[in-house]
């Protein structure tokens, strides 16, 4: 079962610079991440964010008791992707994050707890667009009616 509200659509085989899932958060610092998972403030809460110290890496990062648990995720050779969990866990590939994150939802699985409220990339602010004055165009007041036409219902 997928998580509430997620909608998981990557762009090609889903990894890094192209991810446009809702809880990817691309090049954000460990700070800012800890600071959006304290502020969720759920167990189970969890984003997804570039590695500031491997290049090439994600990081799951999941809030548990107060705390952030980070998991790495690196790519394989042929494409594939794995999470770097416990070192009693079985060592598990996914061909995409998609797949990755469905399979840490159950529990069990060797996180800390599943994968359960994804913290979505907050949205740009609106920029305000300032609004013009409109010129009124002389010729519009020189039409007849007889330029109309009638649209049926």
């Amino acid at each position: 079962m997928n998580s509430p509200g997620i909608s998981y659509k990557g762009k090609g085989s889903g990894c890094c610079s192209s991810m446009e899932f809702p809880f990817y958060h691309g090049n954000i610092t460990r700070k800012n991440c800890e600071e959006l998972l304290s502020k969720k403030g759920k167990d189970g809460s969890f984003l997804l964010r570039e590695s500031e110290s491997v290049a090439g890496a994600l990081c799951l990062c999941v809030f548990f008791e107060q705390l952030i648990y980070t998991y790495r995720i690196f790519r394989e050779s042929e494409g594939y992707l794995r999470i770097q969990t416990s070192e009693d866990v079985p060592k598990r590939v996914f061909k995409t994050i998609k797949d990755l994150i469905y399979a840490y939802e159950k529990p069990n699985q060797g996180l800390v707890i599943n994968l359960r409220y994804p913290v979505r990339k907050p949205k740009p602010p609106r920029r305000r667009v300032r609004k013009s004055k409109v010129e009124v165009d002389v010729d519009y007041d020189e039409v007849e009616d007889r330029d109309y036409v009638d649209v049926l219902p």
